[in-house]
């Protein structure tokens, strides 16, 4: 008779790694139904229960053996704050996906340098110093995303800002959940976004559980992070005005790029009242109308105050939205390239087919279980 190995963990260590996922005790009860007796030290968990609870928690299991919790940090700058206070402890989601852009970005350099590709020109090419109009140009200019270049639809238009950055050398990820699994969806009040600088290498995620046009945003603010030759995760929010001038220029360039002050200007009708203008005016620029309340407010058609009470009413009624959106994922061979990055895929695809990387090592990267989806991805992609 074989007795089963009971696991020395400490009660407090499951607690953290409970609360850290973000679940409640009723949450994993029908999975681990002693969890209560475990937390209060009653009873002790097989090693395979640990196991399985650390799967459940997405904890690494080493973690539940030190004698107290880690104090995790994010492994980047990070610019999200509310006044003067950082967020706090990031969540599992949120530093697998660091972790994961920053291995394929390391895989990414290293087959840029053996293919010999050059480095990204505009990656450092800013600084905080340029007045932000000719920072906001030079952006534009080099992503040739100028007003008329983006299309019909919020979707034309962050599809031709990610290929013209795809096109510069940049790995644009754009997912809403943790590599390819749907059961792990990204919060965008946790982050909406993060740059990773690299002159061979440079990446961008984009939460893509935001909208469509708050993603626009969000992508532009990073790639203007990339200007700057700055990594940095962030919020990328208007309705507060940032600690970090860093962050202020930023939003700033960003605006710009999208709603030239000019161009809005003469779009805004001085008779027509600034809510009945927000959903035209975001058509027009494909962006979010809070992005538009900002440049409302830039332009001097609000005060402060009417600024803040605007965009918290605007951002509740898109927040509303959102969570009424289906859980649909789409198509497969469509989302997980634009999750991974067109660019990255294709380079980790041709590389394999050479024989320079493993099959396992493939799939694990571009978030695939079976050599069909393989093939099928070669062939979406048009490669061979």
């Amino acid at each position: 008779m074989t007795t089963s190995v009971r696991a020395a963990v400490r009660p407090r260590l499951l607690i953290w790694a409970r609360e850290r996922s973000g679940l409640g005790v009723d949450d994993l009860n029908h999975k681990f139904p002693k969890l209560t007796e475990w937390e209060s030290g009653e009873r002790t968990p097989t090693l395979k229960q640990l196991e399985d609870f650390a799967r459940a928690t997405h904890t690494p299991i080493g973690f539940l053996f030190l004698p107290e919790p880690p104090e995790e940090q994010v492994p980047i700058p990070d610019y999200r704050t509310m006044g003067d206070v950082g967020v706090s402890r990031p969540s599992p989601d949120l530093l697998d996906t660091i972790f994961a852009c920053q291995q394929r970005q390391e895989w990414y350099r290293d087959f840029a340098q053996v293919t010999r590709e050059d480095p990204v020109g505009f990656v450092g090419s800013l600084t905080t110093s340029v007045p932000f109009v000719e920072a906001s140009e030079q952006v534009r200019t080099t992503l040739r995303f100028d007003p008329s270049e983006r299309g019909h639809t919020w979707s034309d238009a962050l599809r031709t800002l990610v290929d013209h950055a795809e096109e510069l050398g940049v790995l644009v990820m754009v997912s809403g959940v943790v590599g390819a699994n749907t059961h792990r969806k990204l919060d965008p009040e946790e982050f909406r976004g993060f740059s990773l600088v690299d002159q061979m290498a440079p990446l961008v995620f984009v939460n893509g559980a935001d909208t469509k046009a708050a993603q626009i945003f969000t992508l532009t603010h990073e790639l203007v992070h990339l200007f700057l030759g700055e990594t940095a995760l962030d919020n990328a929010d208007l309705g507060t005005v940032p600690t970090s001038p860093v962050e202020r220029w930023c939003n700033q360039v960003a605006a710009e790029v999208l709603v030239p002050l000019g161009s809005l200007r003469d779009a805004l009708s001085p008779d027509v009242a600034v809510a009945d203008q927000l959903e035209s005016l975001a058509r027009t620029f494909k962006v979010s109308t809070l992005v538009v309340l900002r440049r409302v407010h830039d332009a001097g058609r609000l005060s402060w105050e009417e600024y803040q009470t605007a965009y918290q009413d605007e951002l509740t009624r898109v927040m509303e939205i959102l969570g009424e959106r289906s859980g649909s994922g789409g198509n497969f061979f469509n989302t997980q390239p634009a999750r991974v990055s067109k660019r990255f895929a294709r380079a980790v695809i041709v590389s394999t087919l050479e024989g320079q990387t493993l099959h396992r090592d493939a799939f694990q990267m571009l978030g695939l279980k079976k050599l069909s989806t393989f093939e099928e991805l070669v062939s979406r992609l048009g490669i061979g």
